[in-house]
């Protein structure tokens, strides 16, 4: 539960940093994303209501490129991958774009070597190879907008990308800490609503006396170490 809450937070901070940048960067990231994913899925549609073979190295003619059952499938899902990327976050939707547009380009040279060859899985045609340098040239422009430059402007979210990830030294990093800081929300819980124990009184009181986390889970965790008095020492000697 304590590492849910810390991750609950995690996220939190990375939003609230991104509200103080630029939104035009995110912006056309996620448009970017949306509006190839939803050229690719119309081209991947138009193939399939064109009753296009499956497998065919010499496919039909869709929006002046060739098309055969497994490139339209294959659009389609790029499509999905784009439009999902958007709608998941526009850090998320320009990294793929970049990875995406690489693989692009990839393609492109690939299936311009197997044109008119048994290898030829996609269909490819010289349009559909100047199609994909077209895209992926695209993708890649819009994955990097605002974010590949050795002179980012200051109000680009990608200026300080780490400013969000940056962990406060005072976090807890083991299962003892994390077990900590449970405990000690139970306990200022029980105080509050006058119900904690002896036990739990004297922890509150010892953290009020520090100031960071850090330290008030380390007198926390000081008394978890304290010896367990024997009752033979509290024995009155007669």
């Amino acid at each position: 539960m304590a590492l849910l809450i810390h991750l609950g937070h995690h996220r939190a901070a990375r939003e609230a940093a991104d509200q103080r940048f630029d939104p035009r960067v995110f912006a056309v990231q996620r448009a970017g994303a949306i509006t190839v994913g939803l050229v690719l899925l119309g081209f991947g549609l138009l193939g399939f209501t064109r009753g296009v073979p499956a497998l065919s190295s010499h496919g039909e003619r869709v929006l002046g490129m060739s098309a055969n059952g497994v490139l339209a499938g294959l659009s389609v899902f790029v499509a999905v991958i784009l439009v999902g990327a958007a709608l998941r976050g526009p850090r998320v939707a320009s990294t793929v774009m970049f990875v995406l547009g690489v693989l692009f380009l990839l393609s492109a040279l690939i299936n311009l070597a197997v044109i008119g060859t048994r290898a030829n899985v996609l269909a490819f045609q010289t349009s559909n190879v100047v199609f994909s340098v077209v895209v992926g040239l695209v993708l890649l422009t819009l994955g990097s907008y605002g974010r590949f430059s050795g002179h980012l402007p200051e109000n680009s979210p990608y200026a300080h990308p780490h400013e969000w990830a940056v962990e406060p030294p005072d976090q807890p990093t083991t299962p003892e800490e994390f077990a900590a800081e449970a405990g000690m929300r139970e306990a200022e819980i029980a105080v509050v609503e006058h119900r904690a124990t002896p036990d739990q009184r004297r922890r509150v009181d010892a953290m009020a006396r520090v100031h960071t986390r850090d330290e008030r889970r380390q007198v926390w965790l000081s008394f978890d170490r304290r010896p367990v008095p024997s009752p033979g020492r509290h024995r009155r000697v007669a």
